[in-house]
């Protein structure tokens, strides 16, 4: 129960009185004196009790028992139904002969008072290829440099890493299996972005994946000339998504959620540096050992179809 902070009684504190009246024989005003409140409300609490039991001593709702001048059900109806239809608060009012605060007020009470209310929810947009290499996803995350642990571990906001700079994390992820790959590098330009391209294409490769197609957004790295002539050379088929919409390359942004939360600032690292040495180990990790909610609790090697031998190969 939400108790005002300057609440002098409680219902405890309200049994305590009328039980200090009734059974320990109190003069209302001494009762009242005790409690620091005023001997109308010893009366008050005493009438409820007498009435109604211990029920009588809760609080009640603030709301008046009836309300002559409130909005009738069936103009009420009416302001959702016009609203469904995408009227907006004037058009109602002038129509039904109502205060735009009314037509504010209810709407307002009724989740309706934005239009994105009325729109219908996007259908969900979960595809998946049919065998690994089909896709790759690309992506990346920026991340501040530094050489000692910032505000999210110390709370301190005044001692900065001042001139570290920025690192960015490329990201790659198979849209079969799940299987993904990283690095880091210090900034976001097209040579960096296809430096990461070919050092992912080599990890899956030893993997026995070869890719068809990589499906990237619209940054300047993935539009350069620099990425569309390796892709070319590599026989990829570079897609984009739309733009505006991270949902068309969810993969890759439910990963690098994943990362930041079990990886990036999941424990206080002394230095950006100590964070880029776990990457690899926190890679091996979800990889070969993190159950995957999508691929019923399985890690996403496990989609790979490797043998025995070749997973004590792979795996050491």
């Amino acid at each position: 129960m939400n108790i005002h902070k300057n609440a002098r009684l409680t219902p405890q504190g309200r049994a305590l009185l009328v039980q200090r009246v009734l059974e320990e024989g109190l003069r209302p005003t001494e009762a009242a004196q005790a409690a620091g409140v005023s001997p109308r409300t010893v009366y008050k609490w005493l009438a409820r009790f007498r009435d109604e039991g211990e029920v009588g001593l809760r609080d009640r709702s603030s709301r008046p028992h009836a309300s002559p001048r409130a909005t009738a059900e069936p103009v009420r109806a009416q302001i959702i139904e016009r609203r469904r239809q995408r009227q907006t608060y004037r058009q109602i009012a002038q129509a039904l002969n109502l205060g735009h605060s009314t037509v504010a007020r209810l709407l307002q009470r009724e989740g309706l008072n934005r239009l994105g209310a009325l729109a219908p929810g996007r259908p969900d947009n979960r595809y998946e290829h049919a065998a690994p290499g089909d896709l790759l996803h690309l992506d990346i995350k920026k991340l501040g440099r530094f050489v000692r642990p910032g505000h999210r571990i110390t709370g301190e906001r005044q001692r900065k890493s001042r001139g570290a700079g920025w690192e960015y994390v490329h990201v790659a992820i198979d849209d079969h299996s799940r299987v993904a790959f990283s690095t880091i590098y210090p900034d976001e330009t097209g040579q960096s972005a296809c430096r990461a391209l070919l050092a992912a294409v080599r990890y899956y490769a030893h993997l026995g994946i070869h890719f068809k197609q990589v499906l990237t957004d619209n940054g300047a790295c993935y539009q350069s000339r620099r990425f569309a002539r390796l892709c070319q050379r590599l026989g990829l088929t570079h897609r984009r998504t739309r733009p505006y919409s991270p949902r068309t390359n969810g993969k890759a942004e439910r990963f690098i959620q994943t990362a930041l939360r079990e990886w990036a600032y999941a424990r206080a690292y002394a230095s950006s540096d100590q964070r880029e040495q776990h990457l690899s180990a926190w890679l091996h990790q979800y990889n070969w050992h993190r159950p995957h909610a999508s691929l019923d609790y399985q890690p996403p090697i496990s989609r790979l179809g490797f043998s025995v031998n070749n997973l004590m190969r792979l795996h050491t």
